[in-house]
């Protein structure tokens, strides 16, 4: 796809942000609402999608599919935070926690709601299901070497994390298409979940917007050039081109090639400033990353996607 293609497709994805951070602004999203929404996103509403998209797919069927995605997805995020950690250090920050803080954040790929409308936009819906497999991986990377990063915690502590509704509806999707039984799941229960996983998308998106848009009441605090250039060169360039070599020459289907080319435009995933409040880091820093690494993939985005496509032969 052309570039002005792909931006169309990636604009209303920043622009669904926009909106939650408007939203917000004005008072139709109160504070006491946005951590109940959230809580109704991560934990009935991304299941229902990961079951939508999984259940019934025949591109999930093979352990090429099944097996390497997460093992991809954990090895080029630990790869991302670590290199970050390398630099941040490189840089010599006085503050440890802005080190930590901008070591996770940068070395954290959006993967969630920013990659799956635009996979599903690019390659159909079905492609959203190697994705979320993908995304088991990086999981495991976050809540192991990601919260030890920050904050030093036990690798029990972070285990704990990862048994949650969202690595349960994963669990049960594979084995459902795996084994076949998705064919005697009911036709109601199909369409009830069809229809929230369908809400996913937006009110994530939305719910993105929302919780940035408290860091922006003050607008000089945001912008600290050493540190959104710093990010932005690592997450936006290295990380990529590195991401792009393995989907070129790592031997793997071409619908995991895809998921690779896709996350390695993303920008800065934000969940870092939420850990950041929980794990002694400083939200600040990982505000100033989000903030700065989305607002330079709104362009930079389409560009590692349409030029990563033709490198890696998709």
């Amino acid at each position: 796809m052309s570039y002005l293609g792909l931006l169309s497709l990636t604009l209303p994805v920043f622009a669904l942000i926009g909106v939650g951070v408007i939203v917000r602004r004005v008072g139709w999203v109160e504070e006491g609402a946005e951590a109940s929404l959230i809580r109704l996103v991560v934990n009935l509403l991304m299941p229902c999608l990961i079951f939508e998209s999984i259940v019934g797919n025949g591109a999930l069927r093979s352990a090429g599919t099944v097996l390497l995605p997460p093992l991809l997805g954990f090895g080029f995020t630990v790869l991302g935070l670590v290199l970050s950690l390398y630099l941040a250090r490189a840089l010599r920050w006085g503050d440890a926690r802005a080190l930590r803080t901008f070591a996770l954040t940068t070395g954290l790929a959006n993967y969630g709601y920013l990659p799956l409308p635009i996979m599903a936009a690019m390659f159909g819906a079905s492609s959203q299901g190697i994705l979320l497999v993908h995304n088991v991986g990086v999981e495991v990377a976050l809540w192991t070497v990601g919260v030890l990063i920050l904050s030093g915690v036990s690798l029990r502590e972070g285990w704990k994390k990862l048994f949650n509704p969202v690595l349960l509806a994963l669990v049960v999707s594979v084995t459902l298409n795996l084994t076949g039984l998705w064919v005697h799941v009911p036709d109601f229960a199909n369409k009830v979940i069809g229809a929230l996983a369908r809400t996913t998308m937006p009110l994530g998106l939305l719910m993105t917007g929302v919780n940035l848009a408290q860091y922006i009441r003050e607008p000089k605090h945001l912008f600290q050039p050493r540190v959104i250039v710093a990010a932005s060169v690592m997450r936006l360039a290295v990380l990529p081109v590195i991401m792009l070599c393995g989907a070129r020459w790592l031997p793997m289907p071409i619908e995991l090639k895809r998921v690779l080319v896709v996350q390695a435009a993303m920008p800065s995933a934000v969940i870092p400033i939420i850990l950041a409040r929980h794990y002694g880091g400083l939200p600040l820093t990982a505000v100033q990353i989000v903030l700065g690494t989305t607002a330079i993939s709104v362009f930079t985005c389409p560009l590692w996607i349409s030029a990563g496509l033709r490198w890696v032969g998709i």
